[in-house]
């Protein structure tokens, strides 16, 4: 079996799934019940001045019958006192001492920051998370993604927690950037041992069209939240690979943002992650969707024959490049498996209406295809000569793996655009190369 201890700047943990700084990480109730079940490490709620929130908090969207697929807060840091955060801290380290605790922490000025640091510290904890990310509420106070968005803000305030941390420091970013190596970049100069990525998204998730408020309504007005959930996933794997593959931020990375998944966790660290944070999908699922994250994490490192959480980590890092470095040469085709074919036919209307026009509706005797599952009705065929490779219709497809994209041989050499330009410029190719 493969080990799955994870190890994110000197912090160790039994497996790499840790519980995100948020709702259910909000209490020592709370951790001790992610411990129970099983999860590898938790981030505190972050700890500050207690902050009033208010009510309703939360906002979802749905799409189709998945609920949650995306998920909008406007919920502030910790309403709780830090006497009571760092209380409950310190029991938590006390119950289980081999459990990595990060305190995540949000003030304003130096000294306070000193103050807090060196109060966490007195807890046990493991690290320190900076949470320079929250995109509403404290942003407006001077914190939150306000120091995120600001590369000089976050090497100065990091370099006030250091002066007082003697444990990891942790910064964790807001996605809501430019350039998240940017950012990245800062946390390195002013000396900290690792990033979290990403927090939440700016954002409104749906407006209510009988009252014309955004959802959560909070006496008949809303604000601009922060996005989570499975629909940020993109972002977040984008970011932690920008992190991951630019040397000068060289530093360890807890991926957060839509883990639901085992699935999800590998990628993260396929593409340089050292560890995961999960904060939705337990507020969906409940603390023991982390004995399917370990158990499916574990089986897949399995069948791939790796040892540990390190053959994994990083491994996609070099397959993802400028778009000028990729082969214009290369060609891929759709085939469909007219076996599981349900003749549907959403590939023809895609491929028809908003992609290449390369899919007929035949006849399927006189191509010695299965006939349709409907009587007299057409099937989908593919003209694998006028066929771009674009993916739409294996996307668009409701049927797992019944339409394949099959690489083709050709007898044209790798040429990307950078090449293409070289050469362009030279003299020695006259014109864009045409589709293979």
């Amino acid at each position: 079996m493969a080990d799955l201890t994870s190890n994110l700047a000197g912090i160790k943990s039994p497996n790499p799934f840790w519980v995100a700084s948020g709702p259910p990480a909000n209490t020592a109730y709370q951790a001790h019940r992610a411990f129970e079940a099983g999860w590898g490490g938790l981030v505190w709620k972050t700890i500050g001045d207690p902050t009033p929130n208010v009510a309703s908090r939360y906002s979802g969207l749905t799409i189709g019958s998945r609920r949650m697929a995306g998920f909008n807060n406007i919920e502030l840091i910790s309403d709780r006192s830090p006497e009571a955060n760092f209380r409950e801290l310190a029991e938590v380290k006390r119950r289980w001492p081999d459990r990595p605790v990060i305190a995540s922490l949000m003030v304003d000025t130096r000294e306070r920051w000193h103050e807090f640091v060196n109060r966490a510290i007195d807890t046990g904890v493991d690290g320190i998370e900076l949470n320079f990310g929250c995109p509403h509420g404290m942003c407006e106070r001077g914190m939150g993604s306000v120091v995120g968005q600001d590369p000089a803000a976050i090497e100065t305030i990091t370099s006030w927690a250091l002066e007082a941390a003697s444990v990891p420091v942790l910064v964790k970013l807001t996605p809501n950037v430019t350039d998240i190596v940017v950012a990245a970049r800062s946390v390195r100069r002013a000396g900290a041992q690792a990033i979290s990525l990403i927090n939440t998204v700016r954002s409104i998730t749906n407006v209510n069209l009988d009252t014309f408020t955004p959802e959560p309504d909070v006496g008949g007005k809303s604000s601009h939240g922060g996005y989570a959930g499975p629909a940020v996933k993109p972002i977040a794997l984008q970011m932690v690979h920008a992190c991951a593959a630019d040397p000068e931020v060289g530093l360890p990375l807890s991926g957060v943002g839509g883990v639901a998944t085992w699935r999800d966790a590998a990628e993260f660290l396929a593409l340089g992650a050292a560890n995961v944070q999960v904060c939705t999908a337990i507020m969906h699922h409940g603390f023991g969707i982390v004995e399917h994250l370990i158990d499916g994490l574990s089986a897949y490192l399995d069948s791939k024959g790796f040892a540990s959480l390190r053959d994994l980590e990083g491994r996609a890092v070099p397959n993802v490049t400028d778009w000028s470095r990729l082969d214009l040469n290369a060609k891929r085709v759709a085939r469909i498996d007219h076996d599981t074919c349900i003749h549907c036919n959403l590939c023809y209307v895609a491929c028809e209406d908003g992609a290449y026009q390369c899919i007929d509706l035949v006849d399927p005797a006189p191509h010695g295809l299965p006939p349709a599952r409907v009587a007299d009705r057409p099937v989908p065929l593919v003209r694998e000569a006028d066929c771009v490779g674009c993916n739409l219709c294996s996307i668009v497809c409701p049927v797992d793996g019944c339409i394949e994209m099959v690489p083709i041989e050709t007898d044209r050499s790798a040429l990307s655009w950078e090449q293409y330009q070289t050469g362009l410029a030279a003299g020695t190719i006259s014109q864009i190369p045409p589709q293979p």
